[in-house]
């Protein structure tokens, strides 16, 4: 199903596009050493039921997963990349985790993830890594625009991971988004241009380029719904959701406030 909203729908859409970017904003500052996964779990459902939305992961029960995810947010740590489940385990100096929440509210959900490294510690090949993904994000919301092609916004992502070197999964990526989580059309992180659905305004979009730095192969944890990557090597991850517009992308999971 590929979902086209109006206007009165897009205005919902901005709302829970700022309320999942603000909650991950507060995730990100109370994430320190010593942090457990479940107490972020246990945060986040809080702060959903607070604002009188709902997650899309608690009853979420794809083919690809075992049974109900059962959390609010997912939580990946250094090898994880996608799919994350919380468990009891705490936060050290210099972890690279990535939180990715996706929210319901109003009948609009939205979706997005932030990478980001925990306590002192800066890996320079785990920062560079997350600056990738963003940097490709970017590409890829500078390619959306009425017209375009799917293609288009998948070579943009895949063209910037590819030139920092980093090999491209292609069987988890962007998605469409709406009514429910995920929709049609999928968006590649690598692809040719000019190929695949035309973009039109209303169409809201979830980009979400991932890497892992040295394998395009994932292994999935005994938990059912973790995906690590196969070398045990370090990943990273960075999604928005954006609507396409007459001028182009708006990006809907930006923070009120950086924190």
């Amino acid at each position: 199903m590929i979902e086209i909203l109006n206007r009165t729908r897009l205005a919902q859409a901005r709302d829970t596009g700022g309320l999942v970017a603000d909650i991950l904003q507060t995730l990100k500052g109370r994430a320190t050493v010593g942090t457990n996964l479940l107490d972020i779990d246990r945060w986040v459902a809080s702060m959903i039921a607070e604002a009188g939305a709902e997650s899309c992961y608690v009853d979420y029960e794809p083919s690809f997963g075992l049974g109900p995810f059962g959390h609010h947010i997912c939580t990946s740590v250094n090898d994880a990349v996608l799919h994350g489940r919380p468990y009891d385990r705490t936060l050290a100096d210099g972890d690279l985790l990535t939180l990715d929440l996706a929210v319901s509210r109003g009948g609009v959900a939205s979706d997005s993830a932030i990478s980001f490294l925990v306590g002192e510690a800066r890996p320079q090949e785990s920062v560079a890594m997350i600056d990738a993904t963003e940097r490709a994000l970017a590409a890829g919301i500078a390619a959306a625009r009425p017209g375009a092609r799917i293609g288009d916004l998948s070579h943009a992502i895949g063209t910037v991971l590819g030139e920092a070197g980093y090999p491209i999964n292609t069987e988890f990526g962007g998605h469409g988004i709406g009514s429910t989580m995920h929709q049609e059309p999928h968006v590649s992180n690598t692809g040719r241009p000019g190929r695949g659905y035309p973009l039109r305004p209303g169409l809201l979009l979830a980009l979400e380029p991932w890497v892992m730095a040295d394998t395009a192969e994932l292994v999935t944890d005994e938990d059912g719904w973790t995906l690590r990557s196969a070398t045990g090597c370090r990943t990273a991850h960075s999604e928005h959701t954006i609507a396409i517009t007459e001028d182009g992308a708006e990006i809907l999971t930006l923070p009120s406030q950086e924190t």
